[in-house]
C-alpha cells in the first residue's frame, strides 16, 4: 500500500492565494495496473498561469476544481513499475501535479535524458518555458543570424530564457524591456 501526500484546491482565491485556499490530503493508491508506473516528485512547478486557472471561469484550459489535486508540471523517478519501457529509475516529466507520488499510464509519463543537469531545469529552461522562447524566435519570428530581437517581457521566465536563446541562436544584439 502506498500512499500519496496531494495539495487540493478548497476553494477560490481572492487576490493572491493563501494558506487557506489549498488542504493538504492523503490517498492511498491502488495496486499498480498493466502498464503502470508510480513516480516519486523530486519537484513540482508553481506557475503563474495556475493563478488564472484558480478562479472559476471560462479561459484557454478549464478551471481547477475545487478538492481537487493541483495538476501541472512535475519531475521525479519511477520507484515501481509495471511497464518494460519505463523501468525503476526513469527520471520523468509528467502533468499529475502536486503531490508527492503520482500513478498511471506510463504513456502519461515522458522519459527524460540522463543528464548531470538537476531535474528541476525540466520544468523550466529545458522544458516548456524554454520551448516557448526557442519556438516563439525560431519558428513565429524568424529568427536568423545578425538580427536585432527586441524582448517586451525580458524579466518573465519565457522572456529571461528567450534573450540568452537569441543571442546562442546568432541575434547581433537583445533588447530586453521590462514593467
Amino acid at each position: 500500500m502506498a500512499i500519496s501526500t496531494q495539495i487540493q484546491l478548497v476553494r477560490r482565491p481572492v487576490g493572491s492565494p493563501t494558506e487557506e485556499d489549498f488542504a493538504t490530503v492523503t490517498a492511498e493508491l491502488p495496486a499498480l495496473g498493466a502498464g503502470e508506473v508510480r513516480v516519486r516528485n523530486d519537484y513540482v512547478s508553481v506557475d503563474p498561469y495556475m493563478r488564472g486557472r484558480m478562479n472559476d471561469s471560462r479561459s484557454y484550459v478549464p478551471p481547477f476544481g475545487l478538492g481537487e489535486t493541483m495538476t501541472g508540471g512535475a519531475v521525479g523517478r519511477v520507484v515501481e513499475s509495471d511497464s518494460d519501457a519505463m523501468p525503476v529509475g526513469t527520471a520523468v516529466l509528467h502533468s499529475y501535479g502536486w503531490r508527492d507520488l503520482a500513478q498511471g499510464p506510463a504513456a502519461h509519463f515522458s522519459p527524460l535524458p540522463e543528464t548531470d543537469l538537476p531535474l528541476s531545469v525540466f520544468l523550466g529552461a529545458a522544458g516548456m518555458t524554454g520551448l516557448t522562447a526557442y519556438a516563439g524566435l525560431k519558428r513565429v519570428a524568424g529568427l536568423g543570424e545578425g538580427d536585432v530581437v527586441f524582448i517586451s517581457g525580458a524579466a518573465g521566465a519565457v522572456g529571461s530564457i528567450a534573450g540568452q536563446v537569441a543571442r546562442k541562436l546568432g541575434a547581433s544584439r537583445v533588447i530586453g524591456s521590462a514593467g
